[in-house]
């Protein structure tokens, strides 16, 4: 640690920097790369690059997130992965536009996480592993477009029942959670793998060509199950000659 207990000094990141660090990704949008820089401390100057699409500040040094990041209207990726930072600002709730957060390898802590993340109502993919949780906020049952979520490595002794029913979830990584029941978190995942390809309708919502396909299946699926359930039949071969009945003096002709 330097001289006056202060942290490592960072890379100053000016605003023709952060420039020259916009790339073009293949499906058009605009990320500004930051990642790996060596970063001690949020660069308030690319605040003026508000109008980028993705924003990597991943595998810095970064301690605080300031509520300025709000600015960011239009961003829709934003991996902050692999830093120091203890606390989301509560202003991440106004980036409405937001569809993949990354928070994994950080200091978060439960009471880190603002109420205000129940207001990203587009995010599909949030990732809070490997920090410091103990506890889930039921508030997350909000975001009903969640696709994936990753809570690994953390101190969570249980699972929120609303993570349970978010309509759209297909991934939820729990591994490495010290859960009190041996299994707990492989059952909860085994009740998203089924909720994931269970879908059950009533015959009157159904359209009349689906109706007919879906019926046309399990007439199949039941012809199939009474095959499979007959006793076999004990084969006749009335007309059947065997080869030793007509053998020859060469047995090499049968090989």
């Amino acid at each position: 640690m330097a001289k006056g207990g202060k942290g490592p000094k960072g890379k100053k990141i000016t605003l023709n920097v952060a420039k020259n660090c916009i790339k073009i990704t293949f499906d058009g949008r605009k990320r500004l790369d930051l990642s790996k820089m060596g970063i001690t401390t949020f660069p308030k100057c690319i605040l003026r690059l508000n109008d980028v699409d993705e924003l990597d500040l991943s595998r810095n040094m970064i301690k605080k997130i300031p509520d300025s990041i709000s600015k960011f209207q239009n961003l829709r990726w934003l991996d902050l992965h692999s830093n120091y930072i203890d606390r989301l600002p509560e202003s991440i709730g106004q980036m409405g536009t937001l569809l993949y957060l990354n928070v994994c390898n950080n200091k978060l802590t439960t009471n880190g996480l603002p109420v205000e993340l129940n207001q990203l109502k587009n995010i599909r993919t949030l990732n809070l592993g490997l920090n410091h949780l103990d506890s889930v906020p039921t508030t997350l049952g909000a975001l009903k477009e969640l696709h994936e979520v990753g809570l690994f490595d953390n101190l969570l002794n249980s699972i929120p029942n609303s993570i349970g029913k978010l309509p759209k979830l297909k991934k939820l990584n729990t591994k490495r959670n010290p859960f009190p029941k041996e299994g707990e978190s492989q059952l909860f995942l085994d009740s998203i793998k089924r909720l994931e390809s269970l879908y059950l309708v009533e015959e009157k919502d159904l359209c009349g060509p689906c109706l007919r396909k879906c019926q046309q299946a399990r007439d199949k699926l039941n012809r199939i199950k009474s095959m499979a359930a007959a006793p076999p039949r004990k084969p006749i071969f009335s007309n059947f000659v065997s080869p030793n009945s007509m053998a020859k003096e060469s047995q090499e002709d049968w090989r």
